[in-house]
């Protein structure tokens, strides 16, 4: 069996200023919870990144080593991570309960959806009919 390795390119030089710009900007979040101090801080950000906007190509990337240098030495202790994101503390937390687990409801909780029921019985019935059609009627051997 092969391995892939997804192939990705190198990024270009405004793909990893806008980067920076990100980092920089949720670095900022991190240090500066209060928003309107926030906001400031991200206003004296983005004049320093118009500021060098033209620039020549040497002294660009120049700038941004330094820059993504700077931000390795200011970073935040603890990052502020989004809960669902893939470093949150929720991702991937979300319980996923199978269908089959309605069957086991009692008679009287199914009587506050009659209308979602009614159209979960006939689905069942429609899958049923569709399997059938399909592979063939289930014989006794086969089930467990």
């Amino acid at each position: 069996m092969a391995v892939t390795i997804p192939f990705s390119l190198p990024l270009t030089r405004k793909q990893r200023v806008l980067k920076l710009y990100k980092e920089i900007l949720r670095n900022l979040e991190s240090w500066y919870y209060y928003r309107p101090v926030f906001r400031y801080q991200a206003t004296i950000m983005r004049a320093r990144f118009d500021e060098n906007k033209n620039v020549p190509e040497e002294k660009a990337m120049e700038l941004l080593c330094e820059a993504e240098e700077e931000l390795c030495k200011k970073e935040h202790y603890a990052i502020k991570q989004f809960p669902y994101t893939i470093r949150g503390i929720t991702y991937m937390r979300n319980v996923h309960v199978p269908d089959w687990v309605l069957d086991y409801w009692h008679p009287l909780e199914k009587a506050q959806f009659p209308y979602y029921f009614c159209k979960r019985e006939d689905s069942k019935l429609e899958y049923i009919k569709m399997w059938e059609k399909k592979y063939g009627p289930s014989s006794p051997e086969n089930s467990h």
